[in-house]
């Protein structure tokens, strides 16, 4: 007689099936007719709001498509009531609707003792130091990636009812399903090598069937599990990046402080942004799947043959586990400072690349294509080396890995699953069948053998399977802890750059002038523009203190009264105006300026105009956008009367409109540019503008007119210039690098007696210098002949090198 098998014959899903529904027919057909008319009623209705609520919603889907499609023309987007902004992407031939909510500030309060104040038993620092980023902390699977890792998690998956939830419980469902069917394979398999062996072509055929569909099924659930699985990747990856942009993008400049003030993570935080954050997110999406299911399946599968072969083969499995688990460990590299350090290496490389596009016309004049490609080709060897020296621990750790995982584990398979053959005593409930059978040497037995057997090598398999992929996520692990590293050093820095936590490290003092010796004040919503006993200070990288331009500079300048600041190069003029705009810190001191940026506020133009990424009416409105221009009620007609203004009426008409998208910064002339920067000026129409060098590039007599639109639009002019001829157009003249060291400035009003006195003053002592010429010229003649009896090679005397010069 055939062994039994030692899983029952029935499906308990087909039991439940069965169970529910006889039920509903027995329901069914006790009901009255009445009721059944009540139902078709209900039904008939249901159907037709269906269909009504259809028609509505594709009304409804074909507007909003129509809207979208207008806005994405104008690059533009909707405004919500909580502050939420709609915006429409293209998708294939339509456009599709993108909500995103800004990040609270109380969540980036309740986030900050994550990144900011880790635990001590996390190794992150020290209770007793400063709360700063840990980017020297060593990654690897230690306290301090599961603390990074964590509150990684709290920003990925901010509460239990968020749609990631929804996504992580749909994944761990079609995973069970899939341990599910690979138990019912397992003994399907065993059925259809008895029936084959039994000669049974009518249970066979039928096991094929079943086969078939199990197969389809099983299909469905594996390419589920990948599309959750890169849909969480996606969720995650939406999440921390929409969370790094609110912290990295906002009004109090992040962005520029974490480049030039911070400089924890160098100048590579795009990389950061793009490229490790996408790498995290795909890590941690994949952990879920190679920790979770093979986990469920050890756990599953350990049941099952604990019940087929008995305690000793389940006392050997763990045993296999942990030995192997042990092995690994001891001998695996650290791949999460190796993976961490590859990522530094391939930023400083895309970096190179990074710094040649941006200035590619300046390395053309200098000719430099050679230095250049010795830097790429250095950065490019350095990584390859250190790239090259990880694949050759990954082929030693992998043919150890699949030693031990594949041969090793099939052969000890093997062993266990003879347990019920040779071990009767111990081979569970099929070795109690063996004992049973064991006299009767029938086909049937041998049929029943080959059953078991199979079933049991399948449940090994599915179990060597599952614990493979537990013992190579190790090394998964280990390259996940490195990025979370990276990730965790990027957040870190926003967040301490966005609270301005500097302090000076622990053992030693602070330096003077460094971000942790910002001492100024600012005060907004003073009506004018003050400095008082501000330090011109030209910050260094933290913690190491700046350089000091001006010792103490004050002035005062009310509306209508125009100011001209002047001096030569590096004396402190553009260190001004980083300071006014908060770029650079205020050491010492207090600066009180206008409430707002921009309009009705204080506007700030750089040296170089800076040109968007959008339409030539992005260009006109920089920075509000579409929604932002119609929100104040100003049309096209109002933005080319700006243009005009500005000396750029035509700009429309040759560039085909004002939603015409183009590379702005490659298509106008240094000119144009600057004078697109007053453009942007006159729409605004701030009650202060700082202006850096905004004409240089403009000729004269256009200059004088912009100056006069902008005194007529009422806007108090705060220019940075060296050219003297501006002085006509402003009120006050402050210059900056008097005295022999260049660190004194005067401030005067223009046209006083003061002021004059001081200009005549510079005169003369142009006069007396010239007055001077044909002394130094005499002079310079005497020191020629004393050289020429110097220079003398082979007997013959030489042309001093003055000479030689005029000669050639």
């Amino acid at each position: 007689m055939a062994a039994q098998s030692t899983l029952q014959p029935t499906d308990p899903l087909i039991l439940i099936y069965s169970y529910y529904a006889t039920r509903l027919k027995h329901r069914l057909r006790s009901t009255s007719r009445q009721t059944r008319r009540a139902a078709t009623i209900v039904l008939l209705l249901s159907i037709i709001s269906t269909t009504y609520g259809g028609y509505k919603w594709w009304s409804r889907q074909t507007r909003e498509k129509a809207v979208g499609r207008t806005l994405v023309r104008k690059n533009s987007g909707l405004r919500g009531k909580d502050g939420s902004r709609i915006i429409y992407v293209p998708y294939r031939s339509s456009t599709t609707k993108v909500t995103i909510y800004p990040t609270k500030a109380t969540t980036f309060d309740a986030h900050r003792r994550l990144f900011l104040n880790p635990p001590r038993a996390a190794r992150l620092g020290d209770s007793q130091s400063t709360p700063i980023p840990p980017p020297s902390t060593k990654a690897g699977l230690n306290l301090a990636f599961l603390h990074q890792f964590l509150s990684l998690l709290s920003i990925m998956i901010p509460r239990w009812r968020s749609k990631e939830t929804g996504l992580i419980l749909s994944h761990g469902m079609f995973l069970v399903l899939r341990t599910y069917l690979s138990l019912v394979v397992a003994r399907l398999d065993g059925a259809i090598v008895r029936d084959l062996v039994g000669g049974n072509g009518k249970s066979f055929v039928w096991g094929l069937v079943q086969w078939c569909g199990i197969g389809s099924l099983a299909s469905y659930t594996n390419a589920a599990i990948k599309f959750l699985q890169s849909k969480i990747s996606i969720a995650f990856r939406t999440r921390l990046t929409r969370y790094i942009h609110d912290l990295y993008l906002n009004d109090q400049l992040n962005y520029y402080k974490v480049l030039n003030l911070d400089g924890a993570i160098g100048q590579g935080i795009d990389q950061f942004i793009c490229q490790d954050v996408t790498l995290f997110c795909g890590a941690a999406a994949s952990l879920y799947s190679s920790l979770g299911k093979p986990l469920v399946d050890i756990f599953v599968f350990n049941y099952q043959l604990y019940r087929s072969l008995g305690p000793l083969a389940l006392t050997g499995l763990l045993g296999n586990y942990f030995l192997t688990a042990t092995i690994l460990r001891r001998l695996s590299p650290p791949f999460g400072k190796l993976t961490a350090l590859e990522a530094k290496k391939e930023g400083q490389f895309r970096s190179l690349h990074a710094r040649l596009i941006t200035n590619a016309e300046e390395v053309a004049f200098y000719g430099g294509s050679e230095v250049e490609h010795l830097y790429l080709n250095k950065s490019y060897k350095d990584l390859r080396s250190w790239i090259d020296g990880i694949c050759s621990l990954k082929v030693r750790y992998n043919m150890l890995e699949d030693f031990v995982l594949k041969y090793s584990w099939s052969a000890f398979g093997y062993i266990i699953t003879s347990l019920p053959v040779f071990l009767p005593a111990w081979g569970g409930i099929a070795g109690a069948e063996e004992f049973r059978t064991e006299r009767l040497k029938s086909e049937g037995q041998e049929r029943g053998r080959m059953k078991e057997f199979i079933t049991n090598k399948r449940l090994m398999l599915s179990l060597a399977d599952a614990g493979g992929r537990m013992m190579y996520s190790i090394k998964d692990l280990s390259e996940l802890a490195g990025y979370t590293s990276r990730v965790y050093t990027l957040i870190s820095t926003l967040h301490r750059v966005h609270a301005n936590a500097y302090y000076a490290p622990r053992g030693t003092s602070m330096e003077l002038y460094s971000l942790s010796d910002v001492q100024g004040t600012i005060y907004r919503g003073f009506d004018g523009f003050r400095l008082e006993d501000v330090p011109i200070v030209a910050p260094a990288l933290y913690p190491f203190g700046g350089d000091e331009l001006i010792e103490s500079l004050s002035f005062l300048v009310h509306s209508g009264e125009h100011l001209l600041i002047s001096g030569s190069n590096g004396v402190g003029k553009s260190a001004v105006a980083r300071i006014a705009a908060g770029l650079w810190p205020a050491y010492r001191g207090l600066i009180s300026q206008p409430r707002h940026v921009g309009t009705d506020g204080i506007m700030f133009l750089p040296q170089r105009p800076y040109l968007s990424v959008g339409t030539l009416r992005d260009q006109v409105i920089y920075p509000h956008t579409e929604l932002d221009m119609r929100e104040c009620g100003k049309r096209e007609s109002h933005l080319q009367s700006v243009l005009d203004e500005a000396r750029l009426g035509y700009l429309p008409d040759r560039e085909g409109g004002w939603d015409t998208k183009k590379e702005w910064k490659d298509v106008l002339s240094g000119g144009e540019k600057q004078r697109m920067a007053i453009a942007r000026l006159f729409y605004h129409e701030p009650r202060y503008a700082f202006m850096d060098e905004g004409t240089s590039a403009v000729s004269s007599d256009v200059e004088g007119l912009l100056y006069e639109t902008a005194k007529d639009k009422g806007i108090t002019l705060i220019t940075i210039s060296t050219r003297a001829s501006l002085k006509k157009y402003h009120t006050f003249h402050l210059t900056l690098g008097l005295g022999t060291e260049g660190a004194d400035w005067e401030f005067q009003k223009i046209g006083t007696d003061e002021e004059k006195s001081s200009v005549e003053k510079e005169l003369q002592e142009l006069r007396g210098r010239l007055g001077k010429v044909e002394d130094w010229k005499k002079r310079r003649h005497e020191i020629d002949q004393e050289l020429q009896q110097v220079f003398i090679e082979a007997g013959e005397i030489n042309p001093s090198p003055s000479e030689g010069e005029a000669s050639s």
